[in-house]
């Protein structure tokens, strides 16, 4: 990389920037209308499911569940590993640089898209995780989003506190806590076992009957 080492350099903004100011309002705009999209199609009559439907909609459920892991640990190893790396070796001369646009702007709110979209669409389509909330769920999608506002006080504190980037810091440690919280995913999958293991036998059933 030979653009964006001094974000005083005129190619830091037309490289770098260009790239923050375009990434922001597209990924924070489709996951909005994402969200608006799953509320707006709705199961108005969510508790008159067809076993059918329901065993369908907990597959996408998983599907929904396996992106969103994916992504979290797609930004979690490569750009966050990636981002520490940076630090070490070109050092910080601004709370935005290439790592962050990647990392904070990009890769973060892709895999809060499909971990919020997940969370929405098991309470406008499943009747389970309808009639009450998921605390395994709540879990393993709040704990990666809070990583979001938590970089607010990773850049003061590196600003004013401490500057070098070395990952066993007491500034990093919120990362690893609220990053755990995605391990809940497993109670969330043995939730929706459970209930598969019930609607498979009726779903069965019912297509040798018809």
């Amino acid at each position: 990389m030979t653009v964006g080492l001094d974000s005083t350099d005129p190619a830091f903004e037309s490289t770098w920037m260009s790239l923050f100011y375009i990434q922001l309002p597209v990924l924070f705009g489709i996951a909005a209308a994402a969200q608006v999209y799953l509320i707006a199609t709705r199961d108005r009559d969510i508790e008159n499911v067809a076993p059918a439907v329901e065993l369908r909609r907990y597959f996408y459920l998983t599907m929904w569940l396996v992106v969103y892991t994916f992504t979290f640990y797609w930004t979690g190893s490569f750009f966050a590993e990636g981002d520490g790396n940076w630090h070490q070796t070109v050092l910080r001369d601004t709370p935005i640089t290439p790592s962050h646009i990647v990392l904070f702007y990009a890769c973060i709110p892709i895999y809060l898209m499909f971990g919020v979209g997940s969370f929405v669409y098991a309470m406008t389509r499943i009747p389970a995780f309808c009639r009450g909330i998921s605390l395994m769920h709540v879990f393993a999608v709040v704990g990666p989003f809070l990583i979001l506002p938590n970089l607010g006080y990773n850049e003061w504190g590196h600003a004013y506190w401490l500057t070098e980037e070395i990952f066993s810091h007491p500034l990093h440690w919120g990362f690893v806590i609220l990053g755990w919280n995605a391990l809940a995913l497993a109670g969330v999958l043995m939730q929706i076992i459970a209930r598969m293991r019930d609607l498979l036998p009726i779903v069965f059933e019912n297509e040798a009957s018809a």
